[in-house]
């Protein structure tokens, strides 16, 4: 195997040269357009392995590599949409603050109130002979 690209190249282009030139002078069959055909592709083949042999040597990321981040951000990027949407409707959900707090007002009130009827309850409960008192006269 060659390591310089440009000889790689030159060599290629030299058998594919010829190649084609023998060819074309002849009747062109189809034979030798699948042998073009199939040389290119193996040079395409070998090219995108060196690519790759060499972005990895460089510490570059490929286009696979590329192709992968570019597919997580996508992925990340719906979730981030989908938090959107739940957040959103949570704030829609949420009751205004001012109107809370009236609620919460109306409450403790509420509560003052049963806790003083609750403590006219335990008086009357606690003091039995008044009641006795009141209820013989």
């Amino acid at each position: 195997m060659e390591n310089n690209f440009y000889d790689m190249w030159k060599n290629y282009y030299s058998k594919y040269s010829n190649l084609l030139d023998d060819q074309v002078t002849k009747e062109f069959p189809t034979q030798a357009i699948s042998q073009i055909l199939e040389m290119n592709l193996q040079f395409k083949k070998m090219l995108n392995e060196t690519t790759e042999r060499y972005y990895e040597f460089a510490n570059l990321p490929s286009r696979n590599d590329l192709a992968h981040v570019s597919s997580q951000i996508v992925n990340i990027d719906a979730k981030v949409d989908d938090l959107e949407e739940v957040i959103q409707e949570s704030k829609d959900n949420q009751k205004d603050p001012v109107e809370l707090q009236r609620e919460i007002t109306n409450l403790k009130k509420d509560m003052k109130s049963l806790d003083t009827k609750l403590n006219q309850i335990l008086t009357l409960l606690n003091s039995p002979k008044v009641t006795n008192i009141k209820g013989s006269v």
